[in-house]
């Protein structure tokens, strides 16, 4: 039965702190590190409070080293906070890790909690009986998953038959499968075909409405931000930097327009000699020249004109600014 509290997840003020060791170089070294004493505090996650209703997707977003995975361990119970209040469910997780565990469901990246050699229906009993689920459920979870995705080829196949997509799209189910309140996704795309991220987004959007159960993502994968979330939370360095949609984020941006050049020869190279000639963000791929444009700085037609003096260019495109873009400058330059 799903929870009835307002919000799934609130934190306030969260801190984790960690102990390092300063380690010294070499042999000597490591034997005096055996008896050392010498620690740094290094803070994960500093003073985050947020608030998560329950029913949404919310996309939670930092680069590597941000402190992601680290509050995703607080939330789940892993991890005890150093400071600050967190309840999950209405519970404190780390306080309550057996009935904390008994209502999420987790996908970290390509670490399966499904039996490599044992055909996927098996590992489904298998967590039936894990997470207690009556069979009446278990046979409404599994019909559910035929009216959404074609199981039935993978489900007398074994695991280790599978290939990535088909194996991410089971770890996903099988989280679904004992209807938790709360789903944690970490990188459930990385890897995968374009034609498999559509179906999954398309998964994990259909489980989320249908059961109304709250996912926590985390991506670097834009694409999948903008295909389920419409709220996004960002942090960087363990603190927080944005969190609201993304519709309000992009107004933050609303000047700026991506420019976009195709010249003959080699596209990394002319990247670089724009580089030089322009104030903007650069970027190149096989068929493009994308220039970010920030048209209170300078129009994108005065930086097309100036452009057409210098190089050949064959072919061009205008386009609103990406949430890839928006978030790639967020990490360089913060929100105020």
């Amino acid at each position: 039965m799903k929870n009835s509290t307002e919000n799934a997840i609130v934190m306030k003020g969260i801190v984790k702190e960690f102990k390092v060791l300063n380690r010294r170089e070499g042999l000597k070294g490591s034997i005096l590190d055996l008896f050392s004493r010498d620690y740094r505090t290094v803070t994960a996650v500093d003073n985050i409070s947020v608030e998560i209703p329950k029913g949404q997707i919310i996309g939670y977003l930092g680069p590597n080293g941000a402190g992601k995975s680290t509050t995703i361990k607080m939330m789940t119970g892993v991890l005890e906070p150093t400071r600050g209040e967190i309840l999950v469910n209405g519970c404190v997780p780390y306080k309550n890790r057996t009935k904390n565990a008994e209502n999420i469901g987790v996908v970290f990246g390509q670490r399966s909690q499904l039996w490599w050699s044992l055909p996927l229906i098996e590992s489904f009993r298998l967590l039936k009986e894990i997470y207690l689920i009556s069979e009446e459920d278990y046979r409404e979870m599994l019909d559910l998953f035929r009216s959404l995705v074609d199981i039935e080829p993978l489900l007398h196949k074994t695991v280790r038959q599978m290939s990535l997509g088909q194996r991410t799209l089971s770890d996903i189910l099988a989280a679904f499968l004992h209807n938790p309140d709360i789903v944690f996704l970490d990188e459930p795309t990385i890897g995968l075909d374009v034609s498999m991220k559509a179906k999954i987004r398309t998964l994990i959007h259909a489980l989320n409405q249908e059961k109304h159960t709250t996912v926590i993502l985390t991506t670097h994968d834009m694409g999948d931000v903008d295909a389920l979330c419409r709220r996004i939370v960002i942090i960087d360095k363990g603190k927080m930097l944005y969190d609201n949609d993304i519709a309000h984020l992009k107004g933050f941006f609303g000047s700026y327009r991506t420019l976009k050049v195709r010249m003959d020869g080699d596209l990394q190279a002319h990247a670089e000699e724009i580089r030089k000639e322009v104030d903007f963000s650069v970027s190149a791929d096989e068929e493009w020249i994308s220039i970010l444009v920030d048209e209170e700085k300078e129009k994108v037609l005065d930086v097309l004109g100036r452009l057409q003096h210098t190089h050949n260019i064959r072919d061009m495109q205008l386009e609103e600014i990406s949430t890839e873009e928006i978030i790639k400058k967020i990490y360089e330059e913060g929100v105020e």
